[in-house]
């Protein structure tokens, strides 16, 4: 049998980067939390941690993360149940892309939140790699461009996000003056969220422009990523939700309207049937209805 103040001190010490700060969490000595893990790697005759930093977990060690979190959240839904007066507040790690963080997504899980005493840990990445985080069991759930569901879990279509190359009328004037073109696709700064990010490489495309042809700013803030575009200092692709009111108000305009790009999201979770990762997709699927295009 598996000792799980061995996979608590396992899960803790990945989870912040080291042992000194494992122990502080756990309120134990980093002398306690070492030799918790050396009496798990003797269990399972394996190595468990690379010894680097931050510390990071073998393979042997990640399954046994991914099991550990499963029984996690299964046994806070017992306790839930069981002792609905308890103190203790259940965390659900979840994997979201910044422009659905910053746009749908908080908004669709407030009744949850407000129905549920539950903590969110969101961790986030580009809409075609979060769901590496489910594989490596990072998460319980996450928002995907990948339609089909990985092993263990099950997915559902959530709705589309809708992309619009948008800039200044200044910088539309002057990088632009007859319109997208591609030679003012290769002259112009872009802004791009990150390298992962290849929402512009495929505006660029439509004008046979190729990735690495076109000069770009990489700002991995959707905040400070629009802020550039309404300073007149680069021209980029805004989700929909959040491009909307500087449309209206006329502080930004789409360059080439008919060159719009969408996005469908999907969600993904662990099969594992507990009460809060059901309400969770309940409301998500609810909350999509209103706030991404069908």
């Amino acid at each position: 049998m598996l000792d799980y103040k061995q996979l608590e001190a396992l899960a803790t010490v990945v989870e912040e980067g080291g042992f000194d700060k494992a122990a502080g969490r756990l309120h134990i000595t980093q002398s306690a939390v070492s030799q918790r893990i050396r009496a798990l790697e003797d269990t399972v005759g394996q190595a468990l941690l690379i010894r680097s930093t931050p510390v990071r977990p073998t393979p042997a060690g990640q399954r046994l993360l991914t099991h550990f979190r499963k029984v996690y959240h299964l046994e806070s839904d017992l306790l839930a149940d069981l002792l609905p007066s308890s103190d203790s507040v259940p965390m659900i790690a979840l994997g979201i892309n910044e422009d659905s963080l910053a746009t749908w997504f908080l908004p669709a899980l407030h009744p949850f939140l407000q129905a549920n005493n539950v903590l969110l840990d969101l961790y986030t990445d580009d809409q075609e790699q979060t769901h590496d985080l489910l594989r490596a069991g990072k998460v319980a759930g996450c928002v995907s461009t990948r339609p089909d569901p990985i092993q263990g879990c099950s997915c559902f279509r959530l709705g589309r996000m809708e992309y619009q190359c948008l800039a200044t009328p200044e910088f539309a004037r002057r990088w632009f003056p007859h319109g997208v073109t591609a030679e003012g696709i290769r002259q112009a700064p872009a802004v791009t969220f990150n390298r992962k990010d290849m929402l512009h490489c495929r505006f660029a495309q439509a004008w046979n422009v190729m990735p690495g042809e076109f000069p770009t700013h990489y700002v991995p803030s959707t905040e400070k990523f629009v802020e550039l575009i309404s300073a007149s200092l680069a021209y980029g692709m805004v989700p929909h939700p959040q491009g909307l009111p500087l449309t209206t108000r006329g502080e930004l305009l789409p360059l080439a309207p008919q060159s719009h790009i969408s996005i469908t999201l999907y969600w993904h979770q662990w099969s594992l049937g507990t009460t809060l990762i059901r309400d969770l997709a309940g409301a998500l699927k609810q909350g999509c209805r209103d706030m991404l295009l069908q």
